[in-house]
């Protein structure tokens, strides 16, 4: 992590992930694409998502979170920022000349090869088919059926451990101790995921939060009444509702919202614990 000298009163606070650690270079031009910034808005230009909008432009990096090219080594040319995601990716070159883009594990350096085989080592970055990892190692960018895709253990110092395979199926336990069933014919690459300090970030001032694409949230209680079930009254009043509502009256805080009838729900042993 990276703290600064106390210039301003928000530089004080300020700590930010050290970046020196990464490749100094541009993305390839040939695995970007430019995502249209909709702030939030929907088709009719009506406000769906609050507290979007501005911050800096951004070129989104086409990541292949299948790695399906089986038993042809790839070398690490780059590790790099991506704005669209909290974890560093990696830039690897095949082989037979093709390149693409990666979620780099911890510990990935540039020049490190890396395979995607049932055969290959257990070595950070590698991939293969969960059946094949041991109980337990850790395992990101997890397919949750076989050629899916990686969909679990994405996000910066993600990780998930294997605890048993059954009966075409593998135990994982996730970062967040949640305990679930995945296909065990799925691929997984080993490792953590990198950028583990992401969440020990200060934005630091409002200003950066800006610069990042996220608008001001206002508090409904200085509302009008119009405006929120909060809001109205002189001076700091208590809520005076019973249950604690969002802005257009639905119940929240606490309440369940996934889908009884969800089919995956059978695969889920154990819900992450609750925070007090």
């Amino acid at each position: 992590m990276k703290s600064y000298k106390p210039t301003t009163p928000s530089r004080r606070q300020l700590v930010t992930v050290d970046y020196s650690g990464l490749s100094n270079v541009k993305p390839l031009k040939s695995l970007t694409a430019k995502i249209l910034d909709s702030a939030g808005r929907n088709n009719r230009g009506r406000i769906t998502v609050r507290h979007q909008g501005g911050g800096n432009k951004k070129t989104y990096r086409l990541v292949d979170f299948l790695q399906d090219k089986l038993d042809v080594p790839a070398k690490v040319e780059t590790i790099e920022y991506d704005p669209y995601r909290t974890a560093f990716i990696a830039l690897i070159l095949y082989k037979d000349g093709e390149r693409r883009y990666i979620l780099a594990a911890k510990d990935l350096k540039v020049g490190d090869e890396i395979l995607t085989s049932n055969s290959a080592p257990l070595k950070t970055g590698n991939r293969m088919q969960l059946k094949n990892v041991p109980i337990g190692y850790f395992v990101h960018n997890v397919e949750m059926r076989k050629g899916s895709g990686g969909k679990i253990a994405r996000s910066a110092g993600s990780y998930a451990e294997v605890l048993a395979h059954e009966s075409g199926l593998t135990d994982l336990k996730l970062s967040s101790k949640e305990i679930r069933r995945v296909s065990s014919e799925g691929l997984a690459s080993i490792g953590q995921v990198s950028n583990p300090d992401y969440n020990l970030i200060n934005i630091g001032k409002a200003g950066r939060s800006r610069w990042l694409g996220i608008r001001p949230t206002v508090r409904g209680s200085v509302m009008n009444p119009v405006d929120h079930p909060y809001g109205g009254g002189e001076g700091r009043q208590p809520r005076g509702t019973k249950r604690p509502k969002t802005r257009w009256g639905k119940v929240t805080g606490g309440r369940k919202t996934r889908n009884k009838k969800k089919w995956s729900n059978k695969l889920i042993l154990q819900r992450r614990p609750k925070i007090r």
